[in-house]
C-alpha cells in the first residue's frame, strides 16, 4: 500500500486536497455457479498484516485530515449533547428476591454502577426513597454489586456480557468482554466477602446459576462465534471436569440457556432463523437429561415459559400451565395456554386453548392461498382473539406474560408494539369458561397541552403537524434524483391529535413504543410499563390491574430547557413502486416548517427486527438545526407483522432498498426534504442497506453515513467457515447451493455493484462515510474497508473511521458514545451545509 496526492484533470497535485490511501490490487479469484469474480482487495482480510494495518492506519489519517475542519462542531454538539443528560442519575430500584437492585450514573464516569439495598419485608413493594445524587454505596444498608469503572481499569475496552445472582443474593456469577468480540470470561464473586472462586469459564458466550448457585450452565462458542453447546459445572470443580450436557450439530442452530420465570426449570433454547426447539430440566435435578418440550419440526417456531393459576382447580388445587408461543398453524403465531395437570412433556403444538393469533394475510405460509393473496393490512378477525384484537391491521401477535396478579399480551397492529393487561382472576374465569380473554389496551398517558389540535385548526406551514405540504402529487410520477420510482405520499388530517388519517379503517394515533419490562417478580402486586416516543423521553410507571390507578415512577430527565411540545412527530404512507404502502415515521422542529429541508433519514428492514419509535438527545442538536427526521418502515424489519418481513428477505430482498428509495423520492417530491441536503444512514444489515441505495439512486442523497456496513455480502455468505454465515443463509439464502440466490445478491452486493466513475450515476455518487471496527465478529472490518478502497479507487468521496478496540456495538464507554455520535453527526451536518 502507498500513499498518493489526488490529482486535476491534467494530472497535477492538488495542493489542498488530502492524500487518499492508494490501496494494493492483487487478484483474487472467486467462482461460483460458472460465475468469475476478480476481487482486488481480498488480501485486506489478513487482519494481522503489516499490509493491513498500515492501510488501516492511513484511512483514519486521511479521515481526521477531511473531518479537521469539523472539531469546532463537533466539540459543540458534544456540548450539546452533554448539557441535555443528567449525568449523576440511578434507575427505579426493581426487586428481585430479597434486595432491591439498581443502577446509578455519576458525573465524569464512564459506565455504571450496579446497587441493591434489602427489601423492608415480605410484601415490601414500594421502591425505596434513594438519593440519586448520592455516591454509590453511601446509604444506609446500600451496598454495591458491581460498579464497571473500577473492573474497566486497565482495559481499553470493557463490556459486562450478563449477570447472574443466586436466589439468597451472595453469589454473583458475571462476565465480562476486554476485546470486543462477544467472548466473555465468566467468574463467580461473593458478594458478602468480595472474593472470588477460582474456577473461570474463558471465552463463553453466556452463563447462568441455578437458584441455589450450585451449578454454572454455561454456552461454548466454536470457531464461527456460533453458539454450539452447553455445559454443565458444578461450582467448586475444576472447569476442566465439566460435563457436556448438549451439542447443536446442525451449523444453522445457536443454543442458549436460562431459567424459566417461575424458576423450577433449567430451560435450553436451540434455533435457526426458521426452526426452534425448547428443552427442559427441573432444578431439582440439574445433572440429569434435558427432555424436549415440544420435539423439533423444520420451519416451525416456538417458545415456551410457565406459570400457574393458584387455587384455581375444582378442589382449589393450583393448575400448572405452559404457555406456547408458535407459528406451527399461523405463519404470524398464535399463543396457546396448556393445563400441565392432562399430562407430562412432550406436547404438541396446538394443544391447549389459543388466547390470540396473528394475521395471516399476505404470508408465504398462510393456511390459504385467499389469505396468502390479501393486502398484509386488510382488517384481521378471529374468533378466538380478544375483542381489541378485532379488526386490526398487520397484526402480529408477540407474546404473554401470566404473573400472580396480572396477565400481559403483547402485540404489533398498524406498524406500532401495542400492549394489553387484565387482571389475574380475570383470565382464570376466561380459561375455565373457554371465552376469549378479556384483555385491555394499554394506552400511554397524553401530555398535558401538547400539540394536539381540533382539525379545524392548522395551516399549511408544518407549525401544527396537521397539513405539511400543499398538494398531492401523481404516485406514477418518477421520483426524484431520476429514480423512476413509482412513489407517492399519503396526508389527508383528520384525527384530533395531529396524527395522519392512514387512509386504513381507524388513524394511525400518537407514535410510541411501549413495553412491559421491569416485571422481574411473578409476585409482583402491580405491573411496570415503560413508553417513549421520538419526541418524549422514557417514562417508567406503574399500573394497579385491579383499579386501573398508574402511577409515574420516572421520566427520563433531559436538562438544557428541553420541551417535548416544542417537536412533532407523526406517520405517513408511501406508496412503493410495486403498489405496496410503506409507513414512514416524520419528527422535526414544529418553529422550523417542514419545507425542502435537510433530511437525515434511516432505515434497516432485516431479520424482522422493527424500527420503533424512540428518544434520543443526539437527535436534538440535528432537529434543532431544522433538520427533519425520516425512518421509513421498510419490508424485511418486523413493523406489520411476519409477511413484512418476509417481503424483504432472500429473494425478495430488493424490496428493502426500494422502499427506502422510493420513500426518500416521495418525501423530496413532495417538498419536504431537499435532495442537494439529504443524508441516509443505517448500520449492520442497515448498512448494506445503505450501499445499496447509494447504487440504485445517488442523485437522491448527497451523503450517506454506513455503520459496521454489511457490503461484501455475497462473499462472506459464500464462505461458511466465517463467523455466522451458515446461520444466515436461512435470512439471505444459500447462494453456494442455490445459483438463484447467487445471481440475485450478485445482482446487489453493494461492493460489487458499484456504478463506473464516468457513468451518470457514478458522477452523482454521494459523499460516503464509513464506521467500523476491527474486532467486529458480526459483520468483518474486510467488508467496508474494501468497500472504502473500490469507492475510493473511482474516485468517490468516500472516507472510513476504523476503530482498532471495539466490535460490532462500537466504544463502550458512554463519554466516548457521545463523542463518537458528535464525530458521525457533524460529518452529516456539514454535507447539509449545516456547520454551526
Amino acid at each position: 500500500m502507498i500513499e498518493g496526492a489526488t490529482t486535476g484533470d491534467g494530472g497535477e497535485a492538488v495542493a489542498t486536497a488530502p492524500a487518499v490511501p492508494v490501496a494494493h490490487r492483487e487478484p483474487t479469484r472467486r467462482e461460483h455457479h460458472g460465475d468469475v469474480f476478480i476481487d482486488p482487495y481480498e488480501w485486506m482480510r489478513d487482519k494481522d498484516s503489516p499490509r493491513t494495518r498500515d492501510y488501516v492506519a492511513a484511512q483514519n489519517r486521511l479521515c481526521e485530515t477531511r473531518n479537521a475542519h469539523l472539531d469546532g462542531l463537533r466539540r459543540t454538539l458534544f456540548d450539546e449533547l452533554k448539557s441535555h443528560v443528567q449525568e449523576t442519575d440511578m434507575s427505579v430500584p426493581v426487586r428481585i428476591n430479597d434486595y432491591w437492585y439498581y443502577a446509578r450514573t455519576q458525573e465524569g464516569r464512564q459506565y455504571a454502577v450496579q446497587c441493591r439495598m434489602r427489601v423492608r419485608g415480605a410484601d415490601d413493594w414500594d421502591p425505596p426513597e434513594v438519593d440519586p445524587f448520592g455516591a454509590p454505596g453511601s446509604l444506609p444498608g446500600e451496598s454495591i454489586v458491581f460498579d464497571a469503572n473500577a473492573e474497566a481499569e486497565g482495559h481499553d475496552f470493557f463490556r459486562l456480557g450478563g449477570m447472574d445472582l443466586s436466589r439468597d443474593g451472595r453469589w454473583m456469577l458475571y462476565g465480562v468482554d476486554t476485546a470486543g468480540d462477544e467472548r466473555y470470561d465468566y467468574r463467580i464473586r461473593d458478594l458478602g466477602t468480595g472474593e472470588e472462586l477460582p474456577e473461570v469459564f474463558r471465552g463463553v458466550g453466556a452463563a447462568c446459576f441455578t437458584p441455589d448457585a450450585r451449578y454454572v450452565f454455561w454456552v461454548e462458542l466454536d470457531d464461527a462465534w456460533r453458539p454450539c453447546a452447553v455445559w454443565r459445572h458444578k461450582v467448586g470443580t475444576p472447569v476442566e471436569t465439566d460435563a457436556c450436557v448438549y451439542r447443536e450439530e446442525d451449523e444453522r442452530f445457536w443454543v442458549g440457556i436460562g431459567l424459566s420465570f417461575d424458576e423450577r426449570n433449567l430451560v435450553l433454547g436451540t434455533g435457526s432463523k426458521t426452526t426452534t426447539e425448547v428443552l427442559m430440566l427441573p432444578v431439582t435435578d440439574p445433572e440429569g437429561e434435558f427432555q424436549a418440550f415440544i420435539p423439533r419440526k423444520t420451519d416451525i417456531e416456538y417458545d415456551v415459559s410457565f406459570a400457574c393459576f393458584e387455587n384455581a382447580g375444582e378442589h382449589g388445587e393450583d393448575i400448572p400451565l405452559a404457555v406456547v408461543y408458535h407459528n406451527a398453524k399461523n405463519p404470524n403465531f398464535e399463543i396457546d395456554v396448556i393445563d400441565m395437570r392432562r399430562h407430562e412433556p412432550p406436547y404438541t403444538l396446538g394443544e391447549g386453548v389459543c388466547v390470540a393469533e396473528g394475521s395471516p394475510y399476505g404470508c408465504e405460509h398462510a393456511p390459504s392461498a385467499e389469505d396468502r393473496a390479501k393486502a398484509i393490512t386488510a382488517p384481521y378477525f378471529n374468533a378466538h382473539n380478544p375483542a381489541i384484537l378485532q379488526g386490526l391491521h398487520g397484526l402480529g401477535v408477540e407474546g404473554i406474560a401470566i404473573h400472580r396478579h396480572f396477565v400481559t399480551l403483547a402485540y404489533r397492529a398498524d406498524g406500532l408494539p401495542h400492549v394489553a393487561m387484565m387482571p389475574k382472576r380475570a383470565a382464570v374465569e376466561d380459561f375455565l369458561a373457554g371465552r376469549p380473554w378479556r384483555f385491555t389496551e394499554l394506552l400511554p398517558p397524553a401530555l398535558e397541552d401538547d400539540w394536539d389540535m381540533v382539525a379545524g385548526d392548522r395551516d399549511e406551514t408544518g407549525d401544527h403537524g396537521e397539513t405539511l405540504w400543499a398538494e398531492d402529487w401523481d404516485a406514477g410520477h418518477a421520483g426524484a434524483g431520476g429514480s423512476g420510482a413509482g412513489a407517492g405520499v399519503t396526508d389527508h388530517t383528520s384525527s384530533s391529535d395531529g396524527a395522519s388519517d392512514d387512509h386504513l379503517p381507524g388513524e394511525t394515533r400518537r407514535l410510541y413504543s411501549i413495553g412491559t419490562g421491569g416485571n422481574p417478580s411473578y409476585d409482583a402486586p402491580r405491573m411496570r410499563y415503560s413508553f417513549t416516543s421520538y419526541t418524549r423521553p422514557g417514562e417508567l410507571h406503574e399500573i394497579d390491574p385491579a383499579t386501573g390507578e398508574d402511577r409515574l415512577l420516572k421520566r427520563a430527565t433531559v436538562l438544557g430547557g428541553f420541551d417535548p411540545r416544542d417537536y412533532m412527530e407523526r406517520r405517513v404512507w408511501i406508496r412503493a413502486r410495486d403498489g405496496e404502502r410503506i409507513p414512514v415515521s416524520l419528527v422535526w422542529r414544529r418553529d422550523f416548517p417542514a419545507q425542502d429541508s435537510p433530511m437525515f433519514i434511516t432505515g434497516y428492514g432485516a431479520y424482522e427486527i422493527s424500527s420503533d419509535p424512540n428518544f434520543s438527545v443526539a437527535r436534538l442538536s440535528m432537529l434543532d438545526r431544522g433538520v427533519l427526521y425520516a425512518v421509513p418502515h421498510i419490508r424485511g424489519g418486523g413493523e406489520l407483522g411476519r409477511a413484512w418481513y418476509e417481503q424483504g428477505r432472500r429473494l425478495n430482498k430488493k424490496h428493502s432498498f426500494e422502499d427506502f428509495v422510493d420513500a426518500t423520492a416521495a418525501l423530496q417530491h413532495a417538498h419536504l426534504a431537499d435532495p442537494r441536503r439529504t443524508v441516509a444512514n443505517g448500520g449492520s444489515a442497515g448498512g448494506l442497506l445503505m450501499g445499496a441505495v447509494a447504487n440504485l439512486a445517488p442523485g437522491l442523497y448527497a451523503g450517506v453515513e454506513a455503520d459496521v456496513p454489511f457490503v461484501d455480502a455475497l462473499t462472506s455468505i459464500l464462505d461458511p467457515s466465517l463467523p455466522l454465515t451458515v446461520t444466515e443463509w436461512d435470512e439471505w439464502g444459500d447462494p453456494l447451493h442455490d445459483e438463484d440466490v447467487y445471481r440475485y445478491m450478485k445482482s446487489y452486493t453493494p461492493y460489487e455493484n458499484l456504478p463506473a466513475a464516468d457513468s451518470d450515476a457514478g458522477r452523482a455518487f454521494p459523499r460516503v462515510f464509513v464506521t467500523t471496527s476491527m474486532n467486529d465478529t458480526r459483520v468483518l472490518y474486510v467488508e467496508p474497508l474494501k468497500w472504502v478502497a473500490a469507492m475510493q479507487s473511482r474516485g468517490f468521496d468516500a472516507i472510513a473511521k476504523i476503530e482498532v478496540e471495539a466490535g460490532h456495538g462500537g466504544t463502550s464507554e458512554r463519554y466516548k458514545q457521545w463523542e463518537e455520535v458528535s464525530y458521525e453527526n457533524a460529518w452529516c451536518l456539514d454535507v447539509m451545509n449545516l456547520r454551526y
